[in-house]
This record gives structure tokens, sequence and C-alpha cells, in this order.
């Protein structure tokens, strides 16, 4: 054989590869840039497809009140899951310390002002008390499902 039909034969054998490549394989394969070595297979190193478009659960959210020491609402109840977002909003006219008996444990600071917000996950299915321990209130009992 001569250099020159050498030479289009390995030109071919490319082209045929690269078609091959670009045509028949996935996305996936055709993307991947995980160096392999000759004989091995390629492992996959991409996030997995997601097969359900899946909304991020919404926010689980309370308003509460403090005034003269008075708390509302008080010894209220309200669900969330595992994860979800928890907010609580809270206008206060004292300091006091809001404690959230969840695992893990989430304690805030409340100042003696409007609009401030809390915002918790919980990790532990249950019942998750929160409360103001100064006050000896529980403001709301949260049932937490998986």
């Amino acid at each position: 054989m001569t250099t020159s039909t050498i030479s289009r034969t390995l030109l071919a054998t490319l082209a045929a590869a690269l078609l091959t490549a670009g045509c028949g394989g996935s996305a996936q394969d055709a993307t991947s840039s995980t160096p392999t070595s000759p004989g091995a297979s390629p492992s996959s190193t991409a996030a997995p497809e997601l097969t359900d478009q899946q909304e991020p659960p919404a926010v689980a959210s309370l308003d509460v009140t403090i005034r003269g020491g008075e708390v509302i609402p008080a010894n209220t109840q309200m669900d969330a899951e595992v994860g979800q977002p928890i907010v609580i909003r809270v206008n206060s006219d004292a300091a006091y310390e809001l404690h959230v008996h969840s695992s893990p444990e989430h304690s805030f600071a409340i100042a003696p002002t409007n609009g401030q917000s809390f915002q918790f996950t919980v990790d532990v299915p249950g019942r998750v008390d929160v409360e103001l321990h100064q006050l000896h209130t529980t403001i709301v009992t949260i049932t937490v499902v998986q």
C-alpha cells in the first residue's frame, strides 16, 4: 500500500467513526469528556436524568404578634414535610427568644420590632414545638411528615 492509500483509508475510517459517534450514541456519550484507557468502558459521572419535574416544596408559614406579653396565635397547629422551608414572621414589642424543638434545634432572637422573619427546616419527622420560653407559651406545634 502506498502512503497516499494509507492516508485516505485512515481519513475514511476516522470520518466513519465520527459520524457513528455523532449519530448512534446518546447525547451523554457524544459530550462525555471522561478519559478512558483502551479496552476500558467509560464510567458515568454525569448527574442522573430527571424523570419527573418536581416543584420545590412550598413554604409553610405562620404570622405571630407579641404585644404586652400576649402571643397571637398561641397553641396552634400546622403541618409540614421533612426539608420543607418553614417561616415564622413576627411582630413584637419586646425582645424574646424563639425556640424550635426540632432535629436540628433552632433558636432565633426576636427584637422589639415588626417585620421579622425566621426560616428553618426540620430533618426528622415528628411533632415540633415552637415556643417562647420567657412567656411560657407554645406558639405552634408542627406535625412534620416524610
